[in-house]
């Protein structure tokens, strides 16, 4: 600034500091190549919020009644249900319908601070698409958002309104070892479909000797069908991905890489019957059956191609009976939010695979090409990302591996002890194996203290162990805690983020790290500045506000250099 200019006179761009100090997406590209390129970080169209209404002027069927008949729901109480995959023309429409209009960017959430808003981001790219297809899609975002209103708790964290992405907060997540429905994480890809129990049916085929449709009554008919319940762990491959963006931002599709925290896991007890035996009843497989493929109602848009929520699993893991076709959550009625009237239950792997909605089962004799299954939830090496990647180069994310995460206390919380802190949390591995081990410690994991064997939950094949320790904690100040499992292989976790980063920013297995500022009233200097805080009906909250009295009398501080050393030297 020139002397005698005034700060509102400066040239320097206001955004220039947040630039430089990489807190904007808007950070210009720096090209070192030999023939450098003019670029701009300006997206095609700049509006990210608001809402929308359908132009239909310039679409060859010409109004919203039009659309209502070419996607018409097609069966009677199923609503905001649209089966795309056995109609191509439809297809074909509404990506048509799609790439004839300009819709905005995803948000930008990965640089800079999240929006302190519940729900934090709004999806309206997503909501602007089911609008712009239209017929029984229109109002689904509003129903949706409903849906949610009336069957989760008042306190979720809404990650994304459309299509809901919601967890629990930390002080919950953990509060019981079986997750209470209303606090069970959701994670959707499409909006919620309303189909009545009564109208429902699911269709098998592909390679099975007699294809057939069951209602869910007959699913329901122990005569035909044993019934089993199962308590089991799902977890999203996103779960605790807010630490990979802070770490190193990375794919920023506001639905597909929602910002996650440490809720986006949670334990039913999940009753039905095993798909091993719904198949049997049709006749078994066929030569060259080895995947199935599973149908969710809702509708999944993916560049600008419109399709029912489609991924596949090895048909060895229905073999084993470890994918249950679910239609109760906790001994009650699955909610609609969870994927009633029925679900897919599959033990040990990731979340998405676990179908909501599920209407249509199909034996094939390869893993599922369904842009779901092949093009995403994919786990890339760490040097790839935009600038090559491949679908091909990404390993496809199934079983889950051995994680753990700390909900009490919080990340940059002041925590003032006698010398031991309590610490609470989760720990799962997937594919059938178990917390067997659970480790923390307090300074950056250097040194391990194990929970105690009782202060662990009980061990179940396919579930999490809540556990909770006493941590011997002596020293103060910034202090960090750390956390990793071990599973009854013996497999344990990276020990850092940066370790498990890629690019689609899934399956933050990393140990856990939460950074805490250390108050240990058993230090009797500590106790006395408590106490005059006290005394002085000060608040010692927040950290970072200077003291407002001396932290030192004059008499005290002369005192201490009569008897000390002074700091400078004279020769």
């Amino acid at each position: 600034m020139a002397p005698g200019m005034m700060a509102s006179e400066a040239r320097q761009p206001q955004d220039e500091w947040l630039l430089e100090q990489g807190f904007s997406s808007n950070v210009p590209l720096l090209n070192l190549t030999s023939h450098p390129k003019e670029t701009s970080n300006s997206p095609k169209d700049p509006k990210t919020t608001g809402t929308f209404e359908p132009d239909y002027s310039h679409d060859t069927d010409g109004t919203s009644e039009d659309r209502a008949l070419t996607f018409a729901e097609e069966r009677l109480g199923w609503e905001g249900y649209i089966e795309w995959e056995d109609y191509p023309e439809k297809k074909a429409k509404a990506a048509e319908i799609l790439e004839s209009r300009v819709f905005p960017p995803p948000p930008e959430f990965q640089y800079g601070n999240l929006p302190t808003t519940n729900p934090v981001l709004e999806g309206v790219r997503w909501k602007m698409w089911h609008k712009a297809v239209g017929g029984p899609l229109t109002s689904v975002p509003e129903e949706s958002w409903l849906r949610v209103v009336q069957e989760k708790h008042a306190d979720m964290l809404h990650l994304l309104e459309f299509p809901y992405n919601g967890e629990p907060p930390k002080r919950l997540v953990t509060a019981k070892p079986i997750t209470p429905n209303p606090l069970h994480f959701v994670r959707n890809h499409g909006g919620i479909p309303n189909i009545e129990p009564e109208a429902f049916e699911l269709r098998l085929d592909g390679l099975v000797k007699n294809p057939m449709k069951i209602s869910l009554a007959d699913l329901q008919n122990e005569s035909l069908f044993p019934r089993q319940s199962t308590l089991v762990t799902i977890q999203c491959s996103g779960t605790r991905r807010i630490e990979q963006i802070n770490e190193y931002p990375g794919e920023g599709d506001e639905m597909i890489n929602a910002p996650w925290a440490e809720g986006a896991i949670g334990t039913a007890k999940w009753t039905g019957v095993s798909l091993k035996k719904v198949i049997k009843h049709c006749g078994g497989l066929v030569d060259g059956g080895k995947h199935v493929e599973l149908y969710g109602a809702d509708t999944y848009f993916k560049q600008n191609k419109v399709m029912n929520y489609v991924v596949s699993v090895p048909y060895s893991k229905v073999k084993i009976n470890e994918v249950l076709l679910a239609w109760e959550m906790n001994g009650e009625p699955l909610p609609k939010i969870h994927g009633a009237p029925l679900r897919a239950v599959v033990y040990g792997y990731i979340g998405a695979r676990s179908v909501k909605w599920l209407y249509r089962i199909k034996v094939i004799d390869q893993p599922s090409r369904a842009p779901v299954q092949s093009k995403e939830y994919l786990y890339f090496n760490s040097q790839v990302g935009k600038h090559n990647q491949a679908y091909s180069m990404g390993i496809n994310i199934q079983e889950m591996p051995v994680s753990s995460a700390i909900m009490e206390p919080w990340s940059k919380q002041v925590v003032v002890h006698e010398g031991r802190i309590t610490v609470k949390g989760w720990a799962y591995s997937g594919g059938g194996r178990w917390p067997e081990r659970v480790e923390v410690s307090s300074d950056g994991g250097y040194i391990w203290y194990e929970v105690p064997g009782e202060n662990l939950s009980e061990k179940h094949k396919f579930s999490w162990r809540t556990w909770h320790i006493d941590l011997p904690v002596d020293h103060e100040g910034w202090i960090e805690l750390t956390v990793r499992c071990w599973d009854n292989s013996l497999n344990t976790q990276p020990t850092f983020v940066r370790s498990a980063w890629n690019w689609g920013l899934h399956v933050t297995s990393s140990c856990h790290r939460v950074k805490i500022y250390s108050v240990n009233k058993a230090k009797e200097r500590t106790r006395r500045r408590l106490q005059e805080f006290e005394d002085r009906n000060e608040p010692f909250l927040p950290l970072t506000r200077p003291t407002e009295f001396p932290t030192q009398s004059p008499e005290d501080y002369e005192a201490f250099w009569e008897s000390h050393a002074p700091r400078d030297v004279e020769d």
